[in-house]
């Protein structure tokens, strides 16, 4: 199978290396961050970084009395972050609201089972839920939900003509004028624009863990077992994606790409293998040919 290489985005400084290294993610704006804390594991509330990269250059954010343990991160336009814990039962506070300051200014919960967490650029936090949250938690049944980042509940899925309930939120693509839902069961590409799903596509393509989208074509990244890293690329029609090529990513030198994290942005897809200090990318949009070595 062909291949496509990744090309290098952002990296973590060597000198954060020795903290314990929580979450990582690339935001709205492009910008990539680190959730550090120190090497001790706390037993309550704990101070963090957030280290920014932003064209090459380090900034630090330091959070006070961060209450998540296993907490997803992503930032605000305000210059503030928002963190989640995945897990969470009824009672529990799991998202916490930082300024630019690093101090907590609100707390809310969203539901249990958070698999995906991205800010859109206006600061509106859109969560994707995993199925043991989904059919355990009446926060997270709707499968994908949008909240305003002091929690108040904006919008939430729900069945429409073409695609069923939502199990598993496997991709989520939040982008400035569309989001885009990817879920099982039957995996359908959902497009979300003005808070309705305004059109719902088949796909050819289960299982994949991450779908980037520019005009009319479509790319989606992952599946199961010895597809891990595909890419099968697409086009866009009023009813389904028509697919095209199937190729597979690497590093930038070639090599197999192991475990990672996915963030998806409009035509923006940003890979970070393990150990997760670099971010790596691929652009649908950037008018190059995927699919061609």
């Amino acid at each position: 199978m062909a291949a496509d290489r990744l090309t290098r985005y952002a990296r973590l400084p060597r000198a954060y290396h020795d903290r314990t290294l929580l979450h990582s993610t690339v935001d709205a704006f492009g910008r990539a961050h680190w959730l550090l804390r120190g090497s001790a594991e706390p037993d309550g509330p704990y101070d963090a970084v957030a280290v920014t990269i932003e064209d090459g250059r380090a900034q630090e954010t330091h959070l006070s009395a961060v209450r998540p343990h296993h907490p997803l991160i992503d930032a605000l336009p305000d210059g503030g972050f928002v963190l989640a814990d995945i897990r969470s039962k009824a009672g529990d506070d799991q998202v916490q609201v930082f300024d630019a300051l690093g101090r907590p200014s609100w707390h809310f919960r969203v539901g249990d089972g958070i698999e995906h967490l991205l800010a859109d650029e206006s600061g509106d936090l859109w969560v994707g839920h995993f199925d043991e949250g989904v059919l355990g938690d009446r926060l997270s049944e709707a499968g994908v939900r949008r909240w305003s980042s002091t929690g108040t509940p904006l919008w939430a899925y729900q069945s429409t003509a073409g695609a069923d309930s939502i199990l598993d939120c496997y991709a989520l693509n939040v982008d400035r004028r569309a989001t885009w839902v990817y879920p099982y069961t039957g995996f359908p590409l959902l497009e979300v624009r003005d808070g309705r799903v305004v059109r719902v596509r088949t796909t050819p393509v289960g299982y994949a863990h991450g779908v980037v989208v520019h005009g009319e074509r479509v790319a989606f990244f992952g599946g199961s077992r010895d597809t891990q890293d595909r890419l099968v690329t697409g086009t866009l029609t009023e009813t389904a994606v028509e697919p095209g090529a199937e190729t597979r990513l690497t590093h930038p030198d070639g090599t197999v790409l192991g475990r990672r994290r996915v963030v998806c942005r409009g035509s923006r897809l940003y890979v970070q293998p393990e150990p997760f200090t670099e971010w790596l990318l691929l652009d649908i949009g950037n008018g190059g040919d995927i699919g061609i070595v």
